[in-house]
């Protein structure tokens, strides 16, 4: 066994699903989805932004740039905020994703200072990856230097008391109930120090 790696968790998570590229915005589309959702015609939507149609036809078809004058009558015509022009519409708002992961059946990942088990495993391309933790280490010389990693983490005690060591903090006391939002690339490492094994949820941000 060895010690606790978060980047394999976060490979795992990866593997699960490849990471979505973003795509550049199309102006003239994001306009026309605009337009159409207030199911306005051409003729409506020129009217209520107060351009020509032949100029808000040729700015949905990609054949002229918008002034930012012309964008504020744009984003004023259809009540919404210039940035929200740029702002491509979320694909599929309302996913429906969902993963309920049972008690006792979760994906187990067990070294030498902490016992993980792994949340909402079946979701493929997640942002975070949540896992429980039992914390067995007991002081820092068990670890092979810092823990660290991309992204950031939140932890939270569920059971028991641990000590937050970090690269730029003095030790923490935390007890259950307690936790902390912390840069995952400054080197960190958590302990036990209760009698028992402590037991800490942990999320990690997905970059």
């Amino acid at each position: 066994m060895t010690d606790f790696d978060p980047k394999h968790l976060i490979r795992i998570a990866h593997e699960n699903g490849s990471a979505s590229v973003a795509q550049p915005l199309d102006l003239g589309a994001r306009v026309r989805e605009l337009r159409k959702a207030r199911d306005w015609t051409l003729e409506q939507a020129a009217r209520q932004a107060g351009l020509a149609r032949s100029t808000l036809s040729k700015i949905e078809n990609g054949q002229m740039s918008p002034t930012y004058d012309a964008l504020k009558k744009l984003a004023v015509g259809l009540d919404i905020s210039v940035p929200q022009l740029f702002t491509p519409a979320s694909k599929g708002q309302v996913t429906g994703r969902m993963a309920v992961t049972r008690g006792g059946e979760e994906a187990v990942q067990i070294t030498t200072t902490y016992e993980h088990a792994l949340l909402a495993e079946t979701l493929s391309a997640k942002k975070m990856l949540p896992y429980r933790a039992r914390v067995r280490a007991r002081s820092m010389a068990e670890f092979d230097g810092w823990v660290r990693h991309d992204g950031e983490e939140f932890l939270y005690v569920l059971t028991g008391q641990v000590q937050l060591y970090t690269e730029f903090y003095e030790p923490i006391a935390l007890k259950r109930g307690d936790s902390a939002y912390y840069d995952a690339a400054m080197g960190h490492n958590v302990v036990s120090i209760s009698p028992e094994d402590a037991t800490i949820l942990w999320v990690t941000s997905l970059c």
